[in-house]
């Protein structure tokens, strides 16, 4: 097979996975296990726990010591296992401890999969910026197979979710062990203690504008899965109302959904042009007001009249996302020696998915359970989306004014040989 339907494969399941419950987990929490939005908050977080250390970690071991495909492929494999153990579980506090441990092993492989993505592409003398985004949209795609998936086979408020998710897990892990070989990078280099370790990825942080930038995306990464966790239920929710409960969109929320991932599989063809166009800072507040817009019409929106903002609404998420994931990533690979590449990754994820998802997560359930949780034990889900927009446009705004940066169309064309 040639190496970009490899690499396709390699980035629908990696996103199939979490497709098959991240939507739906929610669902599966409130409707039909009861448990409250604090301990639903603590699931949660398990991603920001688990990605304070360990996309650094997995970057670091990459870059030093083990093919970061065989390592991305061990983790997979570790997480079919955990998967399949999550059903059995009938407490909060089980489940929290079993969530995380599959979130050990699956946030590493994201930054994995990029590493293994441009390291093979660049091996085989492709432009990244030209050629991983038409890549990248086949992962959103098997996200968006998965999500139909779970919700026509009305699975939603199912742990067979988490049967599915094991499966594709299972398979990925496998297939790892057959794509081309990407070695460590960084053997080479000095063999003193803080490079032997591969804390010299950390060493951006001197630079005022990549430490800023990191801050930001810690910021921002706190919004990234506020509507991955609330969303889903927010439509659930709907179904104890009468004039609601027959509606496509209470049935289906899921499916409804999918449209933000529709969505993005349009915005990521879009990130080479906007990114030489604009540059990382506009596009980067493009993301913020973007997400802004998102919580803002699901405040407003309602599965009958309001479905149009609702459906707006998860178009503009691809916007939202993906002009600060996919973008962000590769303003760290422009800004990154060879020899730290996977480290400073892993570095990315750790400060979005780590520091910001766990603040974020944690925040939102407490802020929920004590101040958007009505007497009769249903949430304001008005006022919940109002305070997550209101939450967006102060760190867009912060962002406008902190963050300096002159933007060069060069910069983004030189990826392969930074």
């Amino acid at each position: 097979m040639a190496i970009k339907p490899r690499l396709i494969l390699l980035n629908f399941f990696q996103f199939f996975i979490w497709g098959s419950w991240l939507l739906t987990i929610g669902a599966y929490w409130f409707q039909t296990k009861h448990w409250s939005g604090t301990e639903f908050g603590a699931i949660f977080s398990t991603m920001g726990i688990a990605s304070l250390f360990m996309p650094a970690v997995a970057g670091i071991i990459a870059d030093r010591w083990i093919n970061a495909e065989r390592l991305y492929g061990a983790f997979h494999l570790c997480g079919a296992i955990i998967l399949l153990m999550i059903p059995r579980l009938n407490n909060p506090s089980a489940m929290f401890w079993m969530m995380l441990l599959n979130m050990i092993f699956y946030m590493p492989t994201i930054a994995l999969a990029i590493t293994v993505s441009y390291s093979t592409l660049k091996r085989n003398n492709l432009d990244i910026i030209r050629e991983y985004p038409p890549i990248r949209v086949w992962g959103t795609i098997g996200f968006i197979v998965a999500l139909w998936m779970i919700s026509l086979t009305r699975l939603e408020t199912s742990a067979g979710q988490f049967y599915v998710a094991s499966g594709a897990s299972l398979f990925l892990g496998l297939y790892a062990f057959t794509l081309p070989k990407c070695p460590p990078l960084g053997r080479t280099q000095s063999d003193s203690l803080f490079q032997a370790l591969g804390l010299h990825a950390f060493s951006l942080f001197k630079n005022y504008k990549m430490a800023l930038f990191f801050i930001f995306a810690m910021l921002l990464g706190a919004a990234l899965q506020l509507t991955n966790a609330y969303g889903d239920t927010f439509l659930h929710d709907f179904a104890s109302i009468p004039e609601f409960q027959n509606l496509i969109a209470v049935r289906y929320p899921a499916i409804i959904m999918s449209v933000s991932q529709i969505s993005e599989t349009l915005f990521i063809l879009t990130i080479p042009f906007f990114l030489r166009k604009f540059g990382i800072k506009k596009v980067m507040l493009f993301s913020m007001f973007a997400w802004v817009l998102r919580f803002g019409l699901f405040a407003w929106g309602d599965p009958a009249g309001g479905l149009w903002m609702i459906i707006l609404s998860c178009i503009i998420y691809g916007m939202a996302f993906d002009f600060f994931n996919i973008s962000g990533s590769l303003f760290v690979e422009t800004r990154s020696e060879p020899g730290i590449r996977a480290s400073a990754q892993g570095l990315f994820m750790v400060m979005t998915n780590g520091f910001g998802a766990f603040l974020g997560s944690r925040i939102s359930g407490l802020v929920i359970d004590n101040y958007f949780t009505l007497s009769s034990g249903k949430f304001d889900w008005h006022g919940i989306w109002i305070a997550f927009a209101g939450y967006a446009l102060v760190v867009a705004v912060l962002f406008a004014i902190l963050f300096r940066h002159k933007h060069d169309p060069k910069a983004f064309s030189d990826v392969n040989t930074h």
